[in-house]
């Protein structure tokens, strides 16, 4: 399975608190793994996609050594490493990148994890339908669909299969990221195509520090009164600003 490293070339495995969406404020194992099938312009995990060489543009303007960044890992390698890492009542949160890119073997390491971690998320940007086989090793998707606010072609970021999957799954929470009240017109439409249920819908702010997520969150949270729409924060950019391992 292949991973995004820390500079001193650890996995990115971390105790910390979820910082986004429903589970907001629980103790939670991140895994982090690498690769992604979006090149989001505002992105805060570049390292995972935006090699050198690649033409794809970034707020940062900055390329990533591709080996230098990767780190493949067996399933047997990282669940001793999860286990290591957690406490008993622990979430597992696997974000990426785009996890569902390696469903193979999530389905490996989900079947042997350690037992501290019974509750399981995956941060999804919504392209990738889950196989038969990994969906019941899933108590959570975290379902972040790409507006155009991304950067990323409509045909590239809108799946329609998968997202009606997640639409119909009890299990799915979608995150829709806001930079401008106009991006709340395309939240509708999505709303409206595949029927997503409000109580299910959550609106975070774009930031990656404090002061900008300020910008946004009074009028958003208007918004969502409006809509009955959930408002969900960044708790981990509020308290460590954008520290990698938070």
């Amino acid at each position: 399975m292949k991973l995004a490293r820390f500079a001193d070339g650890s996995p990115e495995i971390f105790r910390t608190l979820q910082g986004e969406g429903p589970s907001l404020g629980c103790p939670a194992v991140f895994l982090r793994l690498s690769l992604c099938n979006l090149h989001c312009t505002w992105c805060d995990t570049p390292f995972t996609w935006n090699w050198e060489g690649t033409p794809w543009p970034h707020q940062d303007d900055r390329k990533y050594a591709k080996a230098d960044h990767i780190l493949t890992l067996s399933s047997s390698e990282i669940n001793q490493a999860l286990t290591e890492a957690s406490r008993p009542g622990d979430r597992l949160v696997i974000t990426g990148g785009e996890p569902l890119l390696q469903q193979e073997e999530l389905c490996e390491l989900l079947a042997s994890r350690t037992k501290n971690l019974t509750e399981v998320e995956v941060e999804t940007n919504g392209t990738q339908r889950p196989s038969e086989e990994l969906d019941p090793s899933i108590t959570q998707y975290n379902v972040s669909p790409k507006l155009a606010n991304s950067g990323n072609k409509e045909d590239l970021r809108i799946n329609d299969q998968a997202l009606t999957f997640f639409a119909q799954s009890p299990k799915a929470f979608f995150k829709f990221v806001i930079t401008q009240p106009d991006d709340l017109i395309e939240v509708l439409a999505l709303q409206k195509r595949f029927r997503i249920p409000s109580s299910r819908l959550l609106l975070m702010p774009e930031g990656r520090t404090p002061e900008e997520l300020a910008k946004n969150r009074h009028w958003l949270a208007a918004t969502c009164l409006e809509h009955n729409f959930r408002l969900t924060d960044r708790l981990h950019v509020q308290i460590w600003g954008d520290e990698r391992g938070r």
